[in-house]
């Protein structure tokens, strides 16, 4: 067998992560509105910086917080804008987790069910609050296609994810 290593160099991330969405929707056969698919595109840009998956204390401390006690946070929210802000961040993080990390989720205490449920009601939360019907009309498909959009990231992270076939337990996973 002969593998070749083929390097792609990337100078707009989102043209390849552009690339990258539109194929694992072809693959799947699923079609979403236009912003749907930038938004999944934007998602993957902002979450290459890992520490945007934490929250900052008021210290300025990168913490991770549970989703639970940022939902606890939001509905505590008096202002609108402030309450849906929080939602629409906790739908993405939990959208990208589900997906980008849906195969180490299977490890962990909280799985993938969790994040699915989480970031459905926070998007529906997002969408019951938009003023403007673009807008609502993209958070309403986000809540409802939450699921497919997770297998979506998925097929994404598989593509993007090194491969260390040596692990059996892996190997069975997959």
């Amino acid at each position: 067998m002969n593998d070749k290593l083929q390097l792609t160099l990337v100078t707009q991330p989102q043209d390849f992560f552009r690339e990258l969405i539109t194929e694992a929707l072809t693959q799947q056969k699923v079609s979403v509105q236009p912003e749907t698919e930038f938004y999944l595109v934007n998602l993957l840009n902002q979450f290459m910086h890992a520490d945007r998956l934490y929250t900052r204390s008021v210290t300025g401390d990168v913490k991770e917080q549970p989703l639970v006690l940022l939902v606890k946070e939001a509905l505590e929210q008096e202002r609108a804008s402030e309450r849906a802000s929080l939602f629409r961040y906790i739908g993405d993080v939990s959208l990208y987790k589900a997906g980008y990390f849906q195969e180490s989720l299977s490890r962990k205490w909280v799985d993938v069910d969790y994040y699915i449920e989480m970031g459905c009601t926070a998007y529906e939360q997002v969408a019951s609050s938009a003023e403007e019907g673009r807008l609502k009309a993209l958070y309403g498909e986000l809540s409802r296609r939450f699921p497919l959009l997770v297998e979506i990231l998925a097929d994404v992270s598989e593509k993007t994810s090194p491969r260390d076939e040596k692990d059996p337990l892996r190997l069975y996973e997959r």
